[in-house]
């Protein structure tokens, strides 16, 4: 069995409280369409974590080092998506998710060469300003994202031909007015 459908076996079998949501069963494929992100944080929490272990911490054979440093890159990652997914924040736990994806980010480009680029990607770029943000804002849950990737959703289903003009515009100058508010907020606060 592949490594995908062993995942997706886990998904599948794994006994969850009813509160818990689900993801597409058959994730990853083709015709299962975008995840987003309240199922994202689903595989990093619950899901990828158990099918993680289970399929790698006991490899055995010449891959097996290699294996177990992409399972201990990985729990990185996902330990800090639980820290800022908690309802309270602290500045240790700000530091302990400082400290997990430093070290997630130190060895991306090592055990995942594709990712080397000439330019910095935003999203390991904005993952280190989330650091900021838990000693600024407080838990993530306040300022979590979903109302901005609903506005993104939006926006991106406005017709504007590529030309900028009526309620487009109106948009437009709406975000880059609250990011620039946004930002000397910022600018104050540190």
């Amino acid at each position: 069995m592949d490594d995908l459908r062993f995942v997706q076996e886990v998904v599948a079998k794994t006994v969850t409280p009813a509160w818990v949501h689900h993801v597409p069963k058959n994730f990853g494929e083709k015709g299962a369409g975008s995840i987003k992100a309240d199922e994202w944080h689903l595989l990093a929490t619950i899901y990828l974590p158990i099918a993680l272990v289970l399929l790698w911490a006991e490899r055995v054979g010449n891959d097996a080092a290699h294996f177990r440093q992409l399972l201990e890159h990985s729990m990185a990652l996902f330990q800090a998506a639980t820290i800022v997914s908690r309802y309270t924040s602290s500045k240790s736990r700000a530091a302990a998710y400082r400290d997990l994806i430093k070290h997630w980010l130190g060895n991306l480009q090592d055990l995942y060469p594709h990712t080397k680029t000439p330019r910095t990607r935003t999203n390991p770029h904005y993952a280190m300003h989330i650091y900021h943000f838990l000693l600024l804002f407080g838990p993530a849950i306040s300022w979590w994202a979903f109302p901005v990737e609903r506005l993104i959703g939006q926006l991106g289903k406005i017709n504007s031909n590529d030309h900028l003009g009526g309620r487009s515009l109106s948009m437009h100058l709406y975000v880059i007015r609250i990011n620039l508010s946004l930002q000397a907020n910022m600018k104050q606060r540190l």
